[in-house]
């Protein structure tokens, strides 16, 4: 605990990075590992990372990694958003910045999202999905729910999108890292905006062509999940994404790497191997 309450200073200082002064820190030296970059999930802050950085210290050390707010959250500022490829330049802005080469992109929720997208438009080495879903089945949710998303009714929704991660399988000490407010609904909707307003079959089709170009660079891809996927999803991973392990950290709701920050940690370890392929092409 001493030593991530050190980091949760670090946190609070730290720098920013890129055209976008995104909030963040950057620790290690350049080596034969390819570099980290750890996204947090929408709503909560760097600090979610913090447990599993300590973790991977002890198991890894010197391992280069660089851990980021996302726009509007933390200590970063907000950006005018379009979609989420705004925020996944926002990062590469900053990794260019940090110097990093090629990392290996960690994505948390809809960060997994832009860690894809990441991904498969600059240069990486691997992308680590953790408990995100790459298809459309939560857009498809928020546009049968537009209304209370969009209106007054937000407020009484969020504490039923916060009961659906089950903080409650997490340590005392993990939870006090994840923000439980209210959170800002014009953030909120900033990044959910683009699934609103984009018609399913063209939502489909730009997931259907960044799983093909995952596929195309052979890129190595993890999915850390606190549960078991259906066999609907599992099989639609299997076909379109081959190359992908799944790993599953059960009893640890939506966030695996703070309820077993050891076992994610060596997941991150097992990463160190991965090697950059072919060079992104769309």
């Amino acid at each position: 605990m001493a030593a991530i309450a050190q980091d949760g200073e670090q946190t609070t200082t730290g720098k920013t990075f890129g055209t976008a002064q995104l909030h963040g820190w950057v620790e290690g030296a350049p080596d034969e590992r390819p570099p980290l970059v750890l996204l947090h999930g929408l709503t909560f802050d760097q600090r979610m990372w913090l447990p599993a950085i300590v973790a991977l210290r002890e198991r890894d050390p010197g391992r280069q990694l660089l851990v980021l707010d996302l726009p509007g959250h933390g200590g970063s500022p907000m950006i005018p958003l379009r979609d989420l490829d705004a925020v996944a330049a926002a990062v590469a802005s900053a990794v260019d910045e940090a110097h990093l080469e090629a990392p290996v992109v960690v994505g948390h929720s809809i960060s997994g999202v832009i860690a894809a997208i990441y991904a498969t438009t600059y240069a990486a080495s691997g992308l680590v999905e953790v408990d995100q879903e790459l298809d459309s089945s939560f857009v498809r949710l928020l546009q049968a729910n537009r209304e209370a998303v969009t209106g007054p009714g937000f407020a009484a929704l969020w504490p039923g999108i916060l009961a659906s991660m089950h903080m409650e399988q997490l340590p005392a000490e993990a939870r006090i890292l994840l923000r439980t407010d209210l959170p800002p609904q014009d953030v909120v909707l900033a990044y959910w905006r683009h699934g609103l307003d984009t018609p399913l079959p063209d939502l489909d089709a730009r997931i259907a062509e960044e799983a093909a170009l995952l596929r195309r660079l052979a890129l190595p891809v993890l999915i850390v999940a606190g549960h078991h996927y259906d066999a609907a999803y599992s099989s639609w991973v299997r076909r379109e994404i081959p190359q992908a392990t799944v790993t599953v950290i059960p009893d640890s709701g939506h966030f695996p790497h703070l309820g077993h920050p050891e076992a994610f940690a060596t997941l991150l370890i097992d990463t160190g191997r991965w090697r950059r392929p072919a060079s992104p092409s769309r």
